[in-house]
């Protein structure tokens, strides 16, 4: 093994940048909490949630161009993950129908959820699969 194959490679700062989401839409489901039962401005929590969307479609886009990469470990983590905290985001949506929450509220909130259940999972599959042998990661 040369000196080359164990320089550290440089990887975009996908771990990073999917902490900014988490913190969105922490953000927009507190708004929103400290609003109900009253009526709710929900332009705040409109441009949170957006802004969340659009970093987990930047943070995606960055991992899929990813090349080489541990990709089955990464999908090993990250699909299980998703599985768990989609349950998880299941019932806390549960919660909320079951609570009377109803309309665009809900949505936005089912929406935060989402945001949620998909960044985890993304995070512990990359942080697994980032330093895993890349070999594991192409198909033979």
């Amino acid at each position: 093994m040369s000196t080359q194959d164990r320089a550290p490679r440089k990887i975009p700062p996908i771990a990073e940048l999917a902490i900014a989401p988490m913190v969105l839409v922490i953000i927009g489901g507190i708004y929103m909490a400290a609003q109900i039962p009253g009526s709710i401005s929900l332009t705040p929590a409109i441009l949170l949630l957006a802004a969340a969307v659009l970093l987990v479609i930047v943070d995606v886009v960055l991992l899929v161009r990813l090349r080489p990469f541990a990709w089955n470990a990464f999908w090993r983590v990250a699909g299980w993950a998703l599985l768990g905290y989609a349950v998880i985001a299941g019932m806390i949506g549960y919660a909320f129908i079951y609570d009377g929450t109803r309309g665009e509220p809900l949505g936005i909130l089912i929406g935060m959820l989402v945001v949620f259940a998909v960044v985890v999972p993304l995070l512990l599959g990359f942080a697994v699969a980032r330093y895993q042998p890349i070999t594991q990661g192409i198909a033979k």
